[in-house]
């Protein structure tokens, strides 16, 4: 059974990351002088349950978003993170109320529907799921099209479109080639369609950054070494993986003999 692409938490969470839409031009610039007690309030809130999202405390964390609400009714930030945490819950007809709300709110905003895209997606709502992330690529002021094509490459893998994933998450690469989700989805995606060579270029690029490296990273490799017929490489990354990361699923499979 083949395994889901892994894809970091952190880029997905569009609403929360602080690059998304920009201010139109004729809009003066906020900065901290501009800022209202009330801003304040709601920017403590939204960082907390930014925070406690991030650890997997939801119910926490849409604690901390209703504060933030009630303090700033209208924060875009928090309008769109409320529906990320209710479908993380397993509340999905709220979550899909919530994300409809935020784009009644701000209509075609690019991280709504970056994140709405996302939700739909985990449902298997392929179709919908792609016509989110094209309206959010479409949008002339959107700042991180590479984290929609990194999302966009690995709905479409999941739904077994791996060629058309394959360029998608190459268009992603090229925008930002120095994100290791992007390179090991990339990878991942290359894999499964059997370009080899190149999977190995691009899991191997990660895992030769010690801070980038992990679980997934490592058992990705070994697989494509192993397909490859390098044993004496396979045996190296096992080792490394089982002494790096010796309760991980990954290094479970090993243990097992579960390649694929």
């Amino acid at each position: 059974m083949k395994r889901p692409l892994p894809v970091l938490l952190s880029l997905l969470l569009a609403a929360c990351a602080g690059t998304g839409t920009a201010p139109p031009a004729d809009r003066e610039v906020r900065t901290d002088s501009d800022q209202t007690d009330a801003d304040r309030r709601a920017a403590i809130r939204l960082e907390l349950a930014q925070g406690y999202f991030s650890r997997g405390q939801f119910t926490t964390a849409l604690d901390e978003l209703k504060q933030a609400l009630q303090a700033k009714p209208d924060m875009r930030e928090a309008v769109n993170m409320r529906g990320l945490v209710y479908g993380a819950m397993g509340e999905n007809q709220l979550a899909e109320e919530a994300f409809r709300r935020a784009l009644t709110v701000y209509p075609n905003d690019a991280d709504t529907l970056h994140n709405y895209g996302w939700f739909v997606c985990q449902q298997k709502r392929w179709a919908t799921a792609d016509s989110l992330f094209d309206q959010a690529l479409a949008q002339p002021s959107y700042r991180a099209p590479a984290r929609t094509l990194l999302v966009k490459g690995v709905c479409e893998a999941r739904s077994g479109r791996n060629l058309v994933a394959e360029k998608t998450l190459i268009r992603a690469f090229e925008l930002d080639p120095g994100n290791p989700a992007i390179a090991v989805n990339l990878a991942e995606v290359l894999y499964r369609n059997n370009e080899l060579e190149r999977a190995r270029f691009y899991v191997k690029r990660v895992n030769e950054q010690p801070e980038q490296l992990n679980a997934q990273s490592l058992w990705l490799q070994l697989r494509v070494e192993r397909r490859l017929g390098n044993a004496n490489t396979v045996d190296e990354i096992g080792q490394q993986l089982r002494r790096k990361f010796p309760q991980s699923p990954e290094t479970q499979a090993l243990d097992a003999g579960r390649y694929d």
